[in-house]
């Protein structure tokens, strides 16, 4: 496996709940993240013509002070010439997953608690932020769009996301006073974008057009409608 990314304590010193422990803790790994990978170079191959990119993330579990583990969290941006945002899927390899997906206004904010082979969709319009408030690793692998860089300012500008999830549960962000109550759902239902509980979405990456959707989004709107109802 290639090396990994690996983000540190520090690199998130702007989106952390409780910086004033952070002040005086030494830089922490939090949790790494593999980028481009495949089985096989055919598969890479593969990905490539499709414009897709498969990446696997581990966090460790931990307490940054009195908030759980998170990633910094981050939005995407449009798609060339269209007015939608770039979606993204993530599946829970192993461990519990929570996260938290929002609006950039904030006039939406939901909550999805996922575990082991479960794929949860972050539709186009939303940022998100993975958790782990559990007391085990979390490996979580995602697809998507290989041809865009995604955007950390919005999130890093607030001081984090809307919420915070702490030893005492959600805390909201005093910077996003706008910010629509959080509300939590179910795992949405994703078998309209060809994603099942029990079949890894590994294998759809060598499929024609399975996960079209991840590119050219502006194609399947209608796949996307109350996904997070």
């Amino acid at each position: 496996m290639k090396e990994p990314d690996v983000r540190m304590l520090h690199d998130m010193d702007d989106v952390l709940y409780d910086r004033e422990w952070a002040e005086g803790t030494e830089n922490l790994e939090l949790y790494y993240m593999y980028r481009d990978l495949f089985l096989s170079r055919r598969d890479g191959d593969l990905f490539k013509e499709k414009g897709l990119r498969y990446d696997i993330t581990i966090i460790l579990p931990l307490m940054l002070g009195r908030e759980y583990v998170k990633t910094a969290g981050h939005y995407h941006p449009r798609v060339p010439g269209e007015d939608v945002t770039y979606p993204e899927v993530y599946e829970v390899l192993e461990g519990e997953a929570t996260y938290l997906l929002q609006k950039e206004d904030l006039s939406d904010v939901v909550l999805v608690r996922a575990r082991a082979g479960d794929k949860v969709v972050v539709p186009p319009g939303y940022g998100h932020i993975t958790i782990n408030e559990s007391n085990k690793r979390l490996k979580m692998a995602n697809f998507v769009c290989r041809d865009f860089s995604s955007i950390y300012d919005p999130i890093k500008e607030k001081g984090g996301g809307a919420y915070f999830l702490t030893d005492k549960g959600f805390v909201k962000n005093p910077k996003c006073k706008e910010a629509a109550p959080l509300r939590e759902i179910e795992v949405p239902a994703v078998r309209d974008l060809g994603l099942v509980r029990s079949r890894e979405m590994y294998p759809l990456g060598r499929e024609m057009g399975k996960l079209d959707w991840l590119v050219h989004p502006q194609d399947h709107l209608e796949a996307f409608e109350g996904l997070l109802d």
